[in-house]
């Protein structure tokens, strides 16, 4: 076996030199790494008083809301803030024609109207422990035990001493932490390995947001753009059980006492001073290679050009009728922000030459390996693997995405493969096999899907994505089964009838088949035939795909690993994963081009002057008009009487960092993250420092909004508020 640098290694060395903005920096590090710069640059805070398993510390606020987005217990109630696009599903999961919380917003005015929702978790980390060495001695040990076996034999015995190992101390760290998750965690693409304790809580309630023309104002036109005059945030509740650990929802639950909530500072503050963020990042590939970033783009075109059509659908029908507006205003808004976000990946990659970079930044490592036989033997081959794993699986990953954006979209054959699946799984559970109790079972993992289904929206959508899946893939992959030949059938006959026989068409027409004596004909359903036909085409994928990743996996784990030798004396951080991590930087504008200068916040004034009665993206509620005409702004106005709305800051975010606390140097609340800028799309690869910003919604508009505004000014009585 050949080692690979232990990146952990290249760690301890990193303590000067380091930017104030670029980095995703894990929590344990923080002392060795950070601490030093965090504190010239105006932090107040110890690193111990942000991470710390020895008592309550910064880290005991933040959580991971709904597995993929940030919040921020702000009470010792367990009061919780995040933005409102990351409660967005939960809210529109609440909201019906009569209860419309998405348009009109919502604000609980006690405890009983705070609604349970249903799935909802909360997160928090309790610890992060690194068990790379333990790891590398257990491989150590294995290799001097086993030196003497074949080659082949020799890997499957080490690999076999390695998992155990972590196995071992899974269990131990399991053990020692009830009610609690354990997960073995890897970073540095795979030379690095933590564990990492969670804290899982069930029963969230809802407690209030705005109406969406506050909350998601601006919609797509305004997402990732400054400036930004959006309210973007919504409260919920954490309950627990009376000893204060997870349970499910029960009336007899009380509200979580956190071990520590943020306090919230309506002190403001102005250009340069310090800024922290912290919470859960959720992707980034900046160890990506050319071949690699090339592959990217030309995946996410399928993704943008399938979408686009699919987006457009749904919204025609959501502004027809009110009753799919709210159906569809979650799907349309989880489809619609990484389309946005990768058309403006391409346009940043092509402005900044993200590619033409990476390339030298591989020639110039590809010359400090040759320079010696060592680094030859270890990170030789690492390139060359890593073209060749995206060569196998061009063909297959760029017919796989076509058939995910397209295909696999039409929610009639997605119903049905949910009922298909959880009949199949009830029957195979008894031993009497019961059709009947079998369907019941299966109709109640798909009732709810209804709730939110457009049949003639549905109709649409795929007629549109099948005919975009027939001119897309060559004729290798058209899909077979369905009594047609897929490659002259007429697509929109075709779906017509087929919607028209299907029973998943509507929730009546499945209880009635399931009622009916001849009910084991809806095995053979058309809708089950599409998405065994979908199937059919994806599953011999994999065997590429499946090959493709192997060779990336270990080029990658081989050229990170020397990359942090080579760069041995520079500061790194690993790529985001989920995990929890702190930005530090300071409040900042920018310039986007020649004779451009954005200032580093927004006001009310900007709300009013951007409205539009006649979008939808752009109406001002009334009552919103009112206050700023009478400058009813209360504590919460800046100096010069104006409302502030939102604000930036240089710190390093991507996706899952949306409601993440934005801390002043003492680790009070100042604001939310909830977007990027357009200029720095191609941050999740390359951090630009003169462009990237982090959108973030003042914290004193969020008490405005919920004071004034919501009439929720109760709810402040429970949090820390420092002037």
């Amino acid at each position: 076996m050949k080692k690979i640098l232990c990146a952990i290694t290249a760690l301890a060395v990193f303590s000067a030199g380091m930017r104030a903005d670029e980095g995703m920096w894990m929590l344990p590090l923080l002392q060795k790494m950070n601490s030093k710069t965090m504190t010239e640059l105006g932090c107040r805070l110890s690193a111990d008083d942000i991470y710390s398993i020895n008592h309550s510390s910064l880290k005991d606020a933040i959580v991971q809301f709904g597995g993929g987005c940030t919040g921020e217990i702000i009470s010792g109630e367990g009061l919780l803030v995040t933005n409102h696009h990351c409660g967005y599903a939960s809210i529109q999961k609440l909201s019906s024609v009569d209860h419309d919380y998405l348009t009109d917003g919502y604000w609980a005015m006690n405890r009983s109207e705070e609604l349970p929702v249903e799935g909802l978790t909360v997160t928090f980390l309790e610890s992060m422990t690194d068990i790379t060495a333990a790891l590398n001695k257990a491989e150590k040990q294995a290799l001097k035990e086993y030196r003497n076996r074949p080659a082949a034999e020799l890997d499957s015995l080490v690999a076999k001493a390695v998992s155990d190992k972590e196995t071992e101390l899974m269990k131990k760290a399991q053990d020692s932490n009830p009610h609690c998750d354990v997960e073995g965690i890897s970073f540095y693409n795979n030379n690095v390995k933590y564990i990492i304790v969670y804290k899982t809580y069930k029963d969230i309630r809802f407690v209030g947001a705005p109406p969406s023309s506050i909350g998601k104002f601006g919609a797509d036109t305004d997402n990732w753009m400054w400036p930004r005059h959006t309210g973007d945030f919504s409260m919920f509740r954490v309950y627990a059980d009376k000893d204060n650990n997870p349970a499910e929802y029960s009336k007899d639950n009380v509200p979580y006492t956190p071990k520590n909530h943020l306090k919230i500072s309506l002190k403001g503050f102005n250009e340069g001073d310090y800024a922290m963020i912290m919470g859960y990042p959720g992707r980034t590939n900046r160890f990506y290679t050319s071949p690699e970033l090339q592959s990217l783009l030309d995946l996410q075109d399928i993704s943008i050009e399938a979408r686009t059509i699919r987006q457009d659908i749904m919204m025609e029908d959501m502004l027809a009728d009110p009753k799919v507006k709210i159906q569809y205003a979650s799907k349309y808004a989880g489809s619609s922000n990484g389309w946005k976000k990768w058309i403006g990946m391409k346009q940043a990659f092509a402005k900044l030459n993200v590619i033409g970079r990476a390339e030298e930044e591989e020639a110039a490592f590809t010359a400090w390996v040759n320079a010696s036989p060592k680094r030859q033997e270890v990170y030789g081959n690492a390139l060359g693997q890593i073209k060749e794993g995206v060569e196998s699986g061009r063909t297959a990953n760029r017919i796989a995405r076509t058939a995910i954006e397209s295909v696999f979209r039409i929610e009639l054959s997605s119903i049905a493969t949910t009922f298909n699946n959880a009949a199949k799984t009830s029957l195979k559970a008894t031993e009497v096999k019961d059709t009947l109790k079998a369907f019941e079972d299966a109709f109640a993992a798909v009732a709810d899907l209804y709730k939110d289904y457009s049949v003639s929206t549905d109709i649409k959508e795929a007629k549109a994505l099948l005919n975009y899946y027939r001119t897309h893939v060559d004729s290798t992959y058209y899909l077979k089964g369905l009594g047609e030949d897929f490659g002259t059938m007429d697509i929109d006959k075709y779906v017509d009838e087929l919607f028209a026989a299907s029973v998943f068409s509507s929730a009546d027409k499945l209880s009635e088949a399931i009622d009916s004596p001849d009910r084991a004909e809806i095995f053979s359903d058309p809708a089950i035939s599409l998405a065994r036909a979908a199937g059919a085409v994806l599953t011999p994928l994999y065997t590429d795909i499946n090959k493709s990743d192997s060779l990336l996996a270990a080029g990658r784990k081989a050229y990170t690993a020397g990359l942090l030798e080579w760069k041995k004396d520079e500061p790194s951080y690993p790529d985001a994963n989920f995990t929890m991590r702190l930005t530090y930087g300071t409040i900042k504008g920018y310039s986007p081009k020649d004779a451009v200068t954005y200032k580093y916040y927004t006001t009310l004034d900007g709300v009013m002057e951007k409205e539009d009665p006649d979008n939808w993206e752009f109406v001002v509620p009334a009552k919103l008009k009112e206050l700023w005409k009478a400058q009813d702004f209360g504590d919460y106005a800046l100096p010069d009487g104006k409302m502030p709305v939102a604000f930036l800051s240089n710190n390093d975010i991507t996706g899952g960092n949306s409601g993440s606390p934005v801390l002043n140097a003492d680790g009070e609340l100042i604001g939310l993250a909830f977007d990027g800028n357009w200029e720095s799309m191609s941050s999740d690869i390359m951090f630009e420092p003169d462009l990237q910003r982090c959108i973030n919604v003042d914290i004193r508009y969020v008490l405005f909004i919920v004071d004034k505004f919501g009439g929720a000014g109760y709810l402040l009585d429970e949090m820390d508020i420092v002037k």
